[in-house]
């Protein structure tokens, strides 16, 4: 069983995951939210398999990844995210690796790219449209519903859910963002051990409620939020992979966005899939990804 190594940053003890570390290219994967690094298991072999060192952090909240000092504001705002991921990058001196990332992920992924051009070779998001982070975008009344999630969030009765009763919450996505019967009920409790850390609930409701705008971010990443809203173009080679059964993002969510991308452009939607294509179709994914990156 591979287990977690941990990275020092400035503000977080980041725990990945890693495979064949010796490999002569790099990817770096990014889980999304309700999941864990342990989603890229599958993927990460194939790629590793292939040559690549394969390094999969577990998000700032999801544990065992945490935080250094108490008093760091615990924000989850998504440009955080992508500023954690430059960090890791540094710790561990990785040049230009492919960068990938499924849900929040993705979006920490484009974010990073967004703030430091030329950091990565290769782009890849799965189940996410890029410049779908701002509070004032247009949804279709479609979207609206899948987001549901993202209001109730906001409420006390939604806090006190994320807060008290976690895992069944998530599980409530994991039941109802793609196809029935796509998971082991097993894969699902090891998903759920990162929810388990002390910072995660609160993660988890600032990110939702600062995406739309309902609470203010961390000043320290006041400068960083100025450069990615609104969205930047992006001169980095871009793969968007996004199942065509995802009743989370729809995957028109992630159609008509190729003005974004200045350089190579790729969208694949993959038929019958849902919002986790990882897991539900790691072949695909990864057999996508190396034929991108060739």
């Amino acid at each position: 069983m591979n287990t977690y190594r941990h990275a020092a940053t400035g503000r977080l003890y980041i725990a990945y995951l890693e495979w064949n570390p010796q490999g002569a290219r790099t990817a770096v994967l990014l889980h999304g939210w309700p999941d864990s690094p342990q989603c890229w298991k599958s993927v990460a072999r194939i790629l590793a398999d292939s040559g690549y060192r394969v390094l999969a952090p577990a998000l700032r909240g999801f544990a065992p990844t945490r935080f250094l000092v108490a008093s760091t504001p615990r924000s989850g705002q998504l440009s955080a995210l992508g500023r954690d991921l430059l960090d890791f990058i540094d710790v561990l001196e990785v040049e230009r690796p492919i960068l990938v990332g499924h849900d929040w992920g993705a979006r920490a992924v484009a974010n990073a790219c967004g703030l430091r051009d030329g950091v990565a070779s290769h782009l890849v998001m799965l189940s996410v449209g890029y410049g779908t982070n701002a509070p004032d975008q247009i949804l279709t009344l479609q979207q609206v519903r899948n987001y549901w999630y993202h209001w109730f969030m906001a409420t006390p009765r939604g806090a006190r859910v994320v807060r008290d009763d976690r895992e069944a919450f998530a599980r409530q996505m994991w039941d109802s963002w793609a196809p029935a019967g796509w998971y082991a009920p097993a894969d699902f409790d090891e998903a759920a051990q990162a929810f388990a850390g002390d910072d995660w609930a609160e993660i988890v409701l600032h990110s939702y409620r600062h995406r739309w705008g309902f609470v203010d971010g961390d000043p320290a990443y006041a400068d960083d939020e100025a450069r990615l809203n609104p969205a930047p173009a992006l001169s980095v080679a871009t793969l968007v992979l996004h199942g065509g059964a995802d009743t989370c993002n729809h995957p028109d969510s992630s159609s008509g966005r190729e003005s974004y991308f200045l350089g190579r452009y790729q969208r694949k939607v993959l038929d019958g899939v849902g919002h986790f294509p990882q897991r539900e179709a790691p072949q695909e994914v990864a057999d996508s990804i190396l034929q991108f990156c060739r």
